[in-house]
């Protein structure tokens, strides 16, 4: 089975039973949602039990449930607009900015598609009531989650950034119930990572992961985004799930300002202010 799940899995409806082919519509008509689910959430909106779902992803030819969001994402990746390519070294400069530009503009489409089924509301609920945020995440995830740092702190949060596998896990040594931890990665799988926010999680904080939906960070996450364009991060630096990251994250932001409402918006004339009269201060003392 390949990249063309949700194609097949319309073709095989009328072949399952009448309580699998229910799993098996509600997945054709909320795909990004499914990708984030668990298994009691899907038996839930399809109206089923736990098991049967299990039973449907092996009607399906699937390992398990597991193997089913793996092979979801991969169907969602898969579109007819298409053109994802490796830059080689063959290609003239002009066509390599090109393809990369190309493989940014296909991970936001991708991204639209299934940003209608993240929690944003469930998120900035516990944001916006949280003790202070800490925003953790290793290597080219790190320069995203400083990002984030700096434009939230700016709506009047206590805000922190952890960019280091020390700094990860000590911040999550001292997390006390009401703060929150912002963890991003694009793969999921970083040891020291999945380490800090268990102890995170275990103190009470609440762990909202930007991550793949079926990687072990998901797994211990309060709080899924699943965000994870395909990418070949074992060649490059990660560049289009950097952008996609970042676009949660402003989103999230956004959200965040919105239900605060007036508070935020002073808050941020207030910021924008002092950065004002200090250039204007530099500017009189030459």
């Amino acid at each position: 089975m390949n990249g063309e799940f949700l194609a097949e899995l319309r073709h095989k409806q009328e072949l399952l039973s009448r309580s699998e082919s229910k799993v098996g519509a509600w997945i054709l008509a909320n795909p990004g949602e499914a990708v984030g689910a668990s298994v009691q959430t899907v038996a839930a909106c399809s109206e089923v039990s736990e098991p049967t779902v299990i039973r449907f992803c092996r009607s399906m030819g699937l390992d398990g449930f597991r193997d089913l969001k793996t092979h979801l994402i991969a169907s969602l990746h898969k579109t007819e607009s298409y053109f994802h390519h490796d830059v080689s070294a063959e290609d003239s400069t002009s066509s390599a900015a090109v393809k990369v530009l190309e493989s940014s503009v296909n991970a936001l489409v991708e991204l639209r598609k299934q940003i209608f089924a993240m929690p944003f509301e469930q998120a900035v609920k516990v944001i916006v009531d949280a003790r202070q945020i800490v925003f953790a995440g290793l290597g080219a995830s790190g320069h995203v989650a400083g990002d984030a740092c700096h434009k939230f702190f700016r709506l009047g949060m206590p805000c922190v950034m952890a960019m280091d596998s020390p700094t990860i896990l000590q911040q999550a040594s001292v997390c006390l119930p009401g703060d929150v931890v912002i963890a991003i990665s694009h793969s999921g799988t970083w040891k020291e990572m999945i380490e800090g926010m268990c102890l995170a999680v275990s103190r009470g904080a609440t762990v909202i992961a930007v991550t793949d939906p079926v990687s072990a960070l998901a797994e211990v996450s309060t709080i899924l985004f699943p965000c994870h364009p395909d990418e070949d991060t074992n060649v490059y630096t990660p560049m289009s799930s950097r952008l996609a990251q970042l676009t949660v994250l402003d989103a999230l932001q956004v959200s965040v300002a919105l239900k605060m409402g007036q508070v935020a918006e002073d808050n941020l004339r207030s910021a924008k202010a002092a950065l004002s009269a200090g250039r204007s201060s530099k500017r009189g003392g030459y």
